[in-house]
């Protein structure tokens, strides 16, 4: 009579065995804890606050009359989430995304931009860097807890001042810290 080969083994063998597998797998994830403590951490604009700055910012520029586009970027300038008031000018989606861009990549209110180009001329460049820089008020780092998570930009009112105060009313929605210093 044959018997099966698993059953000749010790049970000792078996066990070794996926000791030994469980330790080759485990070998990696040993090293994982170490690498993630390496990992810088970021706060992340998540898009709920997003939608929520938008729609402020939306709503106050309507009460007073103007048609106008809010973008809001996260930190690296990617488009988190965007709104047009009914009857706004197209232009007025780019020119919010821009701005938005340009705040969040800068870390400071474009109309600070704005006017520090037109007091130190050879900071024109700055206009230049890439396709996605708008030196226009309007736009507002997006600053929470300290740290900038985001942008947030307006474009279609008449006048930059205005766009900034719109801009300004989407982060008092959300508790960001105020960036804007021009009233309506």
């Amino acid at each position: 009579m044959t018997r099966d080969v698993n059953e000749r083994k010790s049970p000792w063998v078996l066990i070794a065995a996926v000791s030994a597998m469980a330790a080759w797998f485990a070998g990696p994830m040993a090293t994982r804890p170490a690498l993630a403590d390496e990992l810088p951490k970021e706060s992340v604009l998540p898009l709920g606050v997003a939608n929520r700055a938008i729609h402020a910012a939306l709503e106050s520029c309507k009460k007073d009359g103007y048609r106008v586009s809010v973008s809001v970027v996260d930190r690296a300038g990617v488009l988190r989430a965007m709104g047009r008031s009914d009857g706004a000018g197209s232009h007025t989606v780019d020119s919010s995304r821009k701005k938005a861009y340009t705040a969040a990549s800068t870390r400071r209110p474009t109309t600070e931009l704005a006017d520090l180009i037109m007091k130190v001329p050879t900071l024109q460049a700055l206009r230049d860097i890439n396709g996605d820089m708008l030196i226009l008020g309007g736009g507002l780092p997006i600053e929470i807890g300290g740290d900038i998570v985001g942008g947030i930009g307006v474009g279609g009112a008449p006048g930059a001042h205005l766009d900034d105060a719109c801009a300004q009313d989407g982060l008092d929605a959300i508790g960001a810290a105020p960036k804007a210093g021009t009233p309506k």
